[in-house]
């Protein structure tokens, strides 16, 4: 992150008045460096947890395979924007095996370097699918049922969020869910 001075955090900092690295124009290697560390940072201070808890809470037809529904029948397909290294849907991916649940995965991420870290850190037998672009243009044969979205809003403008909010709205058949962090002078100083 830039500097902080003159940063009103009773409101929403912009991504504009408080750029990350990883948001500008820097290397493959930083950009890698900035995943793997958020990736640890999540699992040090429980980033997945708001995100598991609330897929815990789907219909229970999706939790429990032994309830008998049409549905079932296909994966469920769990599309995250903002997908970064791709840390949350590997953990979703081991929740869904725990539980016995079929899921499609999909990491939907603007930035090119994404993919790459993620695929990089992702065993094949996942089978995720990585996607470069605009979440909002994408388009898939099969029915997206989940779109989840973890400490990305952060990195979008206003109106960006709620383009972002009404595209998950619509796409989304089962559920969609988002969580952000809330930038503050601490975690600036923290963070960096």
């Amino acid at each position: 992150m830039g500097t902080n001075a003159g940063i009103e955090f009773k409101l929403r900092a912009s991504p504009r008045d408080l750029p990350e690295l990883m948001d500008g124009d820097c290397s493959f290697e930083d950009f890698r460096g900035c995943l793997r560390s958020l990736e640890q940072i999540n699992r040090w201070l429980l980033g997945y947890r708001p995100t598991l808890a609330w897929l815990k809470r789907l219909p229970p037809a999706l939790r429990d395979p032994a309830l008998p529904n049409l549905a079932l029948r296909d994966p469920v397909h769990i599309v995250d924007v903002g997908s970064g290294g791709g840390d949350l849907l590997r953990q979703i991916a081991g929740w869904a095996r725990r539980r016995g649940i079929a899921v499609q995965l999909t990491g939907i991420d603007s930035n090119p370097y994404a993919a790459r870290v993620a695929a990089e850190s992702t065993p094949k037998e996942l089978g995720i699918e990585w996607v470069t672009g605009n979440a909002l243009v994408y388009r898939r044969e099969k029915p997206v049922g989940v779109v989840v979205s973890s400490l990305t809003a952060h990195h979008l403008e206003d109106e960006e969020i709620v383009a972002l909010l009404r595209w998950m709205e619509a796409t989304a058949q089962v559920g969609w869910f988002t969580n952000d962090l809330e930038r503050s002078e601490r975690s600036c100083r923290m963070f960096g």
